[in-house]
This record gives structure tokens, C-alpha cells and sequence, in this order.
């Protein structure tokens, strides 16, 4: 008896369609700039192809993790490419478990979702909020281009910790040393900002770094770059810092009025 036996003759043997083999290969990992990039794919894909649902990314997920395909250094670290996919904390943390499973760890999540970004976050990864975000290395806005809403976090951002926003970031919570924080707008630190802060990323030296209390490691507005001072005022009270032509200067809150 033949191999081709078993099928039975009225039944044509319809090979995928190029739809269903992008489909089946949406999920996938590369290698990108030294990083291992796992990408996920969108929620918006057009009319003619339905998008995944997230059963079916986590079923090709742990296929490529299960498959003999694997091309990764153990202990590597994972950058998630979610692009516009809303994934929630449970999502993220089953993702983050099946990477641990096959020796990877991840790392920073690249998403255009409020929410995911929030998630992730919350979680303690690394976040770039975008746009878009269709590739690592894709340029970002220019100067001039109107900024994203405000991105708040209630969080506590510990070391190795990075936050980007393409707007204002306001974060309810403290950055720890070894956190950093990147905005294109202002940052408001409703706790004590002992990391770095960046305010006005794309070159806006108009934007302003403010906290409850002022400690960081590095604050930069535009291109303008200051260190905390050695010896930290006895008293604790919010601050503003913002950019003068003559450098970064730091005032009261109360106190503060815009040049």
C-alpha cells in the first residue's frame, strides 16, 4: 500500500494559501542589532486577514520556544515587539514564563498601546511607548511633531528600569538609582527621583522635570545636562528644574515662575 493511501480519493490534497503560511509565521524571534527580538503580531492587519487572537499567538509561541529552531544563547536577554497588540499583566507574565522556561529573560516591551505600555511597567520591564513601532531601530519623531497624551504610571521604577515616552511622563511612585526615565515632554515624579531623568528627548528645551523630592543621579533637558548636588538641601520640598542658557537650574515649586 502507497503513502498516499490513507487520503482518500475525493478528498483534494489544497495546499496553504500564502495568507495562511504569514499567518503561521507571524510570531517569531530574530536577531536584530545583537538583541533577540521577539515580535508578535498585530491586532491591525487589514480586511483580508483575520488577526490572531491570543490563543493562537501563545500557541505559536511556545511552538517556536518548543521547536528545534532555536538559534539564542541561553540566559539572553528578549525585546517584545507588541506593536498595537493590548496585552495585560497575566499576558505579559505568561509570555515572560514560557522565556524563562527555554533559559531567556525578558527585558524591555516596545508597544504603541497605552495600556500595554502601563502593563508592562507595572511589571517592571522597560518600556518605549510609540507611535509605531515596526522595527528597533526606526527613526523617531522629529522635533516639532505634536506629542503623544501624557503616559502615568503608578509604579516604583527600580534599577535597570527604562521608561520612554514620545509625550509627557508622569509617574506616581519613586525612581530608584540605576532607573531612568526619557520623555519628549515634561516629567513629573510624584516621589523621589533618584535615577536619570530626560526630559524634552527630541531637542524641546521649553520642558520641565519636576518631584516631590529631587535626587537624581542625571537630569537632562534637551541637550542640557546637570548632576544632582553632593549635598542635598536638610529640607525636602517639590522642585522644578528646567533650562536656562546658562544650564540647568533647579527651583521650589512654589517659587517657580517661566522664564
Amino acid at each position: 500500500m502507497s503513502s498516499d493511501a490513507s487520503i482518500p480519493a475525493s478528498v483534494p490534497v489544497v495546499p496553504p494559501t500564502p495568507s495562511e503560511v504569514d499567518r503561521n509565521s507571524q510570531v517569531r524571534f530574530k536577531s536584530e542589532g545583537g538583541r533577540l527580538v521577539l515580535l508578535l503580531p498585530p491586532e491591525d492587519v487589514g480586511d483580508s486577514i483575520n488577526p490572531l487572537s491570543w490563543t493562537e499567538i501563545w500557541q505559536q509561541l511556545k511552538q517556536r520556544l518548543d521547536g528545534s529552531e532555536r538559534f539564542w544563547q541561553p540566559n539572553t536577554t528578549v525585546h517584545l515587539i507588541a506593536r498595537d497588540r493590548l496585552l495585560d499583566g497575566r499576558q505579559l507574565q505568561a509570555i515572560a514564563d514560557a522565556l524563562t522556561e527555554a533559559q531567556l529573560q525578558l527585558k524591555r516591551v516596545y508597544t504603541s498601546r497605552r495600556q500595554t505600555a502601563v502593563a508592562a511597567a507595572t511589571s517592571g520591564y522597560s518600556v518605549e511607548q510609540q507611535p509605531t513601532v515596526a522595527h528597533l531601530n526606526q527613526p523617531t519623531e522629529e522635533t516639532g511633531q505634536a506629542m503623544a497624551e501624557p503616559l502615568y504610571l503608578q509604579t516604583t521604577l527600580r534599577s535597570g528600569n527604562e521608561i520612554r515616552h514620545n509625550g509627557t511622563i508622569i509617574i506616581l511612585g519613586d525612581s530608584n538609582p540605576g532607573s531612568a526615565i526619557v520623555a519628549d515632554g515634561d516629567i513629573i515624579v510624584w516621589g523621589r527621583l533618584r535615577g536619570v531623568a530626560h526630559a524634552g528627548a527630541k531637542g524641546n528645551s521649553r520642558c520641565l522635570i519636576l518631584a516631590l523630592q529631587m535626587e537624581p543621579t542625571q537630569i537632562r533637558i534637551a541637550n542640557a545636562v546637570a548632576r544632582a548636588p553632593e549635598n542635598p538641601p536638610g529640607q525636602v520640598h517639590p522642585e522644578i528644574a528646567y533650562a536656562t542658557p546658562q544650564g540647568i537650574r533647579i527651583a521650589r515649586a512654589s517659587d517657580f515662575s517661566r522664564p
